[in-house]
């Protein structure tokens, strides 16, 4: 059996730095920019996009947007009782948002987040950037900024590691959906 593909540190921060200059150099002028992680999987490269950012002279507010009571399969799938709120620093009506997560997948998930975020107000304009883009979308939804485009079968899980206090430990690896350490990396 080949061993699945898997991402190092310098490959993941170096595709931080590319969607970061993107949006820099996109949103240059932009006035009321918001970064919005999507719980959980979006808060830490979130972080680190908005330091990126304000490096480059940018001022985005930060926050954080919980898709959970927006969920398609909330009946196999509980709220955990451990969740992130959503947290954005200021009004959304008439601000660019972007929605930032780790891995865009079917597309369920950004348009919970899409739901959640219209709840708050309407922004001008929406964008969305992620790290991974693995491909099988079943909504019609794609990423303005992608750091890494990863193929990745239904039968595949992409489990993405960013550490909060170590770059280094950074990881992203494609493994069996259903293997013992995907479960443990994705919790």
């Amino acid at each position: 059996m080949a061993t699945p593909p898997k991402h190092d540190a310098k490959a993941i921060n170096q595709a931080i730095e590319r969607v970061a200059s993107a949006i820099a150099s996109r949103h240059a002028q932009t006035d009321r920019l918001l970064l919005l992680g999507i719980a959980n999987g979006g808060l830490a490269l979130a972080a680190r996009l908005a330091d990126r950012l304000k490096k480059a002279g940018l001022k985005p507010g930060t926050g954080t947007i919980d898709i959970s009571f927006h969920r398609d399969d909330i009946d196999r799938n509980p709220i955990p009782k451990e969740f992130s709120p959503t947290i954005i620093p200021h009004d959304v009506n008439g601000a660019t948002v972007i929605l930032v997560d780790d891995v865009l997948y079917s597309g369920r998930t950004v348009k919970a987040a899409l739901d959640e975020l219209f709840d708050h107000g309407r922004p001008t304009r929406v964008e969305l950037a992620v790290l991974v883009d693995r491909g099988g979308r079943r909504l019609p939804v794609a990423a303005e900024y992608c750091g890494l485009t990863i193929t990745a079968t239904a039968t595949q899980k992409v489990v993405v590691t960013l550490d909060d206090k170590l770059s280094a430990a950074d990881s992203v690896a494609v493994l069996p959906a259903n293997s013992k350490s995907s479960r443990a990396l994705a919790s």
